[in-house]
């Protein structure tokens, strides 16, 4: 069955997704799959909070899905829920572990009825552990995995990230999951649970500096924009002309010298001056342990010019650069994302929430099964009767009596 929120030649057309996730890691799962044409329908309630397309988490992470209200505080909810479980490819959540178990709709139970439906838990710690109850969220999901410390300036351990990061890594841990037990399912004809852990993502990704401990008894430090296990320089930020006064004006150029051969395209960009020539910078060695004096020297050639030029002068000439873009460059400058229509107009913007006018693309490409269709995150209870006479033969007036009896809210 094709979910009209989403393409009818998906790559996942077809395949029923029963989704309990919310705020970003667990949304963000579900919509790389609902882009990729499974017919996801969220499960929602009016009593939650940020439960609204005028919420900007809501609005973002919760396109091309189909919004199923329902209240699972009530015997005849969960029954309901159990009946949709049971029709259901795919179930996944982010809750605290057991929350499904507890209702009656955990995959020991389900899979009974059910046995080739896939459950995929992610929640921030994972199912048992000493930390299995602690409540997370990006930022201290990040704090505890080493992310922060990792991620943080010289002197400084208390910076790191300032964006959901992990919650991102997450959701992409979560749609592979899926892919991945779908595809031993066509081999098996079972299906599985998935637990994993958001904290453990984190770490994964630390993985250097987890190997350097291991290995050589180094402890890693924050290092900012430098690279921590390779002598490459200039690898930094430098600044360049700005638009206007203070700080939101300013314009950065990021330039990456891996080798050599980079060191003298930009010298030769630079002039060839004569500190340039110091037999001090002339190896990534000597250049790296000069790189304070280094680092002053080519913030003197970027300084007077727009950054948007240095960046073409870089790039015309074999040196890695790029403009820190903000994110009016991304959305009014960029001829990249220009090209690949990566930003647009949705497709079925809605009058009543004018917080989502703009959306941006699932960045791939497909020739036959294309990620072409966008459409607006749902409001709760919007699918109602589309859900349960789709999944669940309801008719129309039985669904409207759920909710007005409240079961459907």
């Amino acid at each position: 069955m094709t979910s009209p929120t989403s393409p009818a030649n998906g790559a996942l057309s077809g395949f029923r997704i029963l989704d309990f996730t919310h705020v970003l890691a667990g949304p963000f799962a579900t919509r790389i799959l609902g882009d990729l044409g499974a017919d996801v329908v969220k499960v929602t309630s009016a009593a939650r909070p940020g439960n609204t397309p005028s919420h900007p988490y809501y609005a973002m992470w919760n396109r091309n899905k189909r919004n199923l209200a329902l209240d699972l505080s009530r015997d005849d909810g969960r029954a309901l829920c159990r009946r949709l479980a049971e029709k259901a490819d795919i179930v996944i959540d982010n809750f605290s572990v057991g929350v499904l178990d507890r209702w009656g709709l955990g995959y020991g139970s389900v899979s009974q009825a059910n046995p080739g439906v896939i459950y995929v838990q992610m929640s921030g710690m994972g199912d048992g552990g000493p930390w299995s109850e602690f409540v997370t969220y990006a930022p201290t999901v990040h704090a505890l995995s080493g992310l922060t410390y990792l991620t943080g300036v010289p002197g400084h351990t208390d910076i790191g990230l300032g964006f959901s990061y992990n919650d991102h890594l997450s959701g992409l841990h979560g749609a592979v999951a899926v892919l991945a037990a779908v595809e031993a399912r066509r081999a098996t004809g079972e299906g599985q649970r998935i637990d994993f852990a958001q904290f453990e993502v984190g770490v994964n990704f630390a993985g250097p500096s987890l190997l350097d401990l291991f290995a050589n008894g180094r402890a890693a430090q924050p290092t900012g924009n430098r690279l921590p296990y390779d002598d490459a320089a200039p690898h930094n930020c430098y600044p360049c002309q700005p638009t206007g006064p203070g700080v939101v004006n300013e314009r950065w150029i990021a330039i990456a010298c891996m080798d050599n051969d980079q060191w003298h395209a930009l010298r030769q960009l630079m002039g060839n001056p004569a500190w340039a020539m110091d037999e001090r910078y002339s190896s990534a060695i000597g250049r790296t342990a000069n790189v304070a004096a280094l680092d002053e020297h080519v913030a003197e050639w970027t300084r007077p010019m727009a950054a948007e030029q240095v960046m073409a002068l870089c790039q015309a000439n074999g040196v890695p650069a790029g403009v820190v873009q903000s994110g009016a460059d991304l959305a009014e400058a960029d001829p990249q994302i220009a090209r690949d229509n990566f930003l647009a107009p949705v497709d079925d913007p809605d009058p009543a929430s004018p917080v989502m006018v703009y959306r941006d693309r699932l960045p791939l490409y497909f020739s036959k099964t294309p990620a072409n269709a966008y459409l607006r995150p749902h409001a709760v209870g919007e699918d109602n009767v589309d859900v349960l006479g789709d999944w669940l033969a309801m008719g129309a007036d039985e669904v409207r009596q759920g909710e007005q009896d409240g079961l459907l809210a």
